[in-house]
């Protein structure tokens, strides 16, 4: 079992928290010494890997299924706090999570006056409060998602107001209608907003990691 940090915006914490979202999906970069990957598999010990350039197999660093994964999100501390690098801090002080536009504490009631932004990427495990529990782990093209793991992502069906059809009812009189997009489209979306300006968006159909997890609203140290 390891233990791995992992960033999510506040709309994906959001969605977590709700019992939304139960998936995540990450672009698989390939190590810097392997050859492009053409395929992926399981061995019989059910380790994700694929040939290396000499043929043989070579695992994938992805997360395995019992891996522990700490929630990094954006955050602030109070004011007294901002001269400090997270590594400086105690572990004791103050912290309020910006789950998607949405303040929210954990842990305290009385967080004293907010002090500047800080990004989730430096965010420490001491300040995590959302702990992921693997349970499940694909390889797969992103294109491969289904309807089902889409919803697993915490999307959902939506009205594409911005791109009108024409549709016709029973008298054969056409209306100009928002066509109803499904979790599949709705994910695509996202995917891209998150991807696309890193070269990974949905057209490119990077190879990714499909992993499923469990959550629990709580600190990995205070995990028994």
């Amino acid at each position: 079992m390891t233990d791995r940090p992992v960033l999510f915006s506040g709309q994906m914490v959001r969605a977590n928290h709700a019992g939304l979202k139960n998936q995540t999906r990450r672009v698989l970069k390939r190590p810097s010494w392997a050859a492009p990957i053409i395929d992926a598999e399981q061995d019989a010990d059910g380790v994700w890997g694929m040939p290396s350039k000499n043929g043989c197999w070579s695992p994938l660093p992805i997360p395995q299924i019992g891996d522990r994964l700490w929630v990094r999100e954006a955050w602030r501390s109070t004011i007294a706090y901002d001269d400090l690098a997270p590594r400086d801090m105690g572990g004791e002080e103050p912290i309020r999570y910006e789950a998607d536009g949405h303040w929210e504490t954990w842990g305290w009631t009385d967080h004293g006056r907010t002090g500047r932004h800080r990004q989730g990427m430096h965010m420490p495990r001491w300040a995590s409060r959302t702990t992921l529990v693997v349970i499940d782990v694909r390889v797969q093209r992103v294109q491969e998602i289904s309807e089902a793991d889409a919803i697993a992502e915490g999307c959902r069906p939506y009205w594409d107001n911005d791109n009108p059809d024409i549709l016709y009812g029973p008298n054969g009189t056409a209306h100009e209608m928002a066509p109803l997009k499904g979790p599949v489209d709705d994910f695509r979306n996202l995917w891209d907003s998150l991807n696309a300006a890193r070269g990974y968006g949905w057209d490119q159909n990077p190879w990714v990691t499909a992993t499923t997890y469990t959550v629990h609203r709580c600190n990995i140290d205070q995990m028994s």
